[in-house]
């Protein structure tokens, strides 16, 4: 379920859009401004607000370090803003000096694309912000643009109601006449990318005024070309739908609709799963937290609600606030070794027989994680154990912890395809498999950037956190 945990009431306008970063939220508005706000506690930060451009601010876009934020308007500019000072770093005037309806910027923060009301497109080199290319769709307005995965291709939305696939040199890859009757409203891709044989594929969500959300799949094939598939057309609001964003790790999507509702789906299976209807008016934006099983929803009635999804928290919460207290040898082996308190450590010493050592454990702070570190060099170093027999003993018992974990009954798709143990931060590669983060990135390190499942280069080294698969892991830990 989920839950509706603070209101921000702080626009005097109707609120165009909203994006997280890492640990911060921006909002903007019709009222000229973008909001900025600690994800923490949804505090103001103190050089908020940010007060640059002379018209409405329609849309605005972190960079992935989240260290910039890019915004449009109506005053034909898109604005780039330091999140360290709140200082304008850059203005990008668009080129004709139409408004600006539309900026996204790339995974890798290489480019930057604003799209116009007069059909025109920009294409801007980010860290130079200097123009790169320019382009058009003729006789209509660009309402929607995003960046697949990998950095290299976008996607435009126009209230013609097409949608258009480009590459960085400004060159047509595809056109999907008609994807949305009477108009597109917004696209955004999933962050993951899929690939097999001599395919590779993105998902891209795209909502409009004909009340529809649809998922699509974008097949890129090895001679070049691409195609779009339309895989599932969800129609859980009974309104035009406003907006659409993904969660970071491409499980779930949310929407908002003029019927002033927010929908949440299962992304993959197409079902709806949650209706929000805290709203008074039109939603207009939404977005998920790449670090936090949030939701923020923005509106015509002014205000931006934060929702927490419940399940997650509650997965992933029971078990880093169990208390160690009167804990039993049945309800330790429900944790992770690595989630043991040194208490825990030292309860297990006991029951095995090496009571001996619980003090040295005690006096170094050994708790579960440091226990599965252990080497020979560090108990004889460090610890100073001396007898030989005694590291070996607790060694092996160590070592029998490790197998313990992995062959008790753990779903497999919990286990790690590099190590085969129990994820405790699940990422996203670009083969669309989820790995353990430290795993996949020595691996990618090491490894000349293939994959470990298919052996096919990796399209991009970007890692996306599996939200969602963390929460499901967090559930199956305090469950068993």
């Amino acid at each position: 379920m989920t839950s509706l945990i603070c209101t921000l009431q702080d626009h005097r306008d109707d609120v165009n859009w909203c994006a997280f970063s890492g640990n911060l939220l921006a909002t903007c508005s019709g009222d000229k401004t973008l909001r900025i706000y600690n994800t923490r506690d949804f505090s103001e930060l103190p050089f908020s607000p940010l007060s640059g451009h002379g018209y409405s601010v329609h849309c605005c876009c972190f960079s992935t370090c989240g260290q910039f934020l890019a915004s449009c308007s109506t005053d034909a500019t898109t604005v780039v803003w330091s999140m360290v000072s709140g200082e304008i770093e850059a203005v990008l005037e668009h080129p004709g000096r139409s408004p600006v309806r539309i900026c996204a910027l790339s995974p890798d923060s290489v480019h930057l694309v604003s799209g116009a009301s007069d059909g025109s497109l920009a294409l801007w080199d980010f860290p130079s912000k200097q123009l790169r290319r320019t382009g058009a769709v003729n006789d209509t307005t660009l309402v929607a643009c995003s960046f697949s995965p990998c950095s290299q291709v976008f996607i435009t939305g126009s209230t013609y109601g097409d949608l258009r696939l480009w590459d960085l040199d400004m060159r047509q890859l595809h056109a999907e006449k008609n994807a949305h009757d009477l108009g597109v409203t917004c696209c955004t891709f999933a962050p993951s990318i899929l690939s097999g044989g001599q395919v590779v594929q993105f998902r891209l969500a795209s909502c409009g005024q004909d009340s529809q959300l649809k998922i699509w799949a974008i097949n890129k094939f090895s001679s070049g070309g691409y195609r779009m598939q339309l895989l599932h057309t969800l129609t859980g609001q009974s309104a035009p739908v406003l907006s659409c964003a993904y969660s970071s790790d491409g499980q779930l999507l949310v929407s908002g609709s003029v019927d002033k509702t927010v929908t949440v789906y299962d992304a993959n299976n197409a079902l709806l799963l949650y209706t929000l209807n805290q709203h008074e008016r039109y939603v207009t934006a939404c977005s998920f937290s790449p670090t936090a099983p949030l939701i923020a929803t923005g509106s015509m009635d002014k205000t931006v609600n934060i929702w927490r999804l419940e399940d997650g928290c509650r997965g992933c919460g029971n078990s880093a606030l169990t208390s160690s207290e009167g804990r039993t040898s049945a309800g330790r082996s429900k944790l992770l070794v690595g989630d043991w308190s040194e208490e825990d450590v030292s309860a297990w010493l006991v029951e095995e027989g090496l009571e001996g050592l619980v003090d040295k454990f005690t006096a170094n702070n050994i708790d579960g994680t440091e226990l599965l570190c252990l080497t020979k060099e560090t108990l004889a170093s460090e610890l100073h154990i001396e007898s030989v027999g005694l590291r070996n003993k607790l060694l092996r018992k160590v070592e029998e912890l490790k197998s313990d974990s992995v062959c008790s009954g753990t779903p497999d798709e919990f286990l790690c395809p590099i190590t085969r143990e129990l994820m405790r931060e699940p990422v996203i590669a670009a083969d669309g498999y989820s790995y353990e983060r430290e795993a996949i990135e020595s691996w990618i390190n090491t490894k000349n950037r293939s994959s470990p499942m298919t052996n096919l280069p990796l399209l991009t080294t970007l890692l996306t956190s599996n939200h969602t698969l963390k929460m499901a892991i967090g559930r199956w830990k305090t469950s068993h």
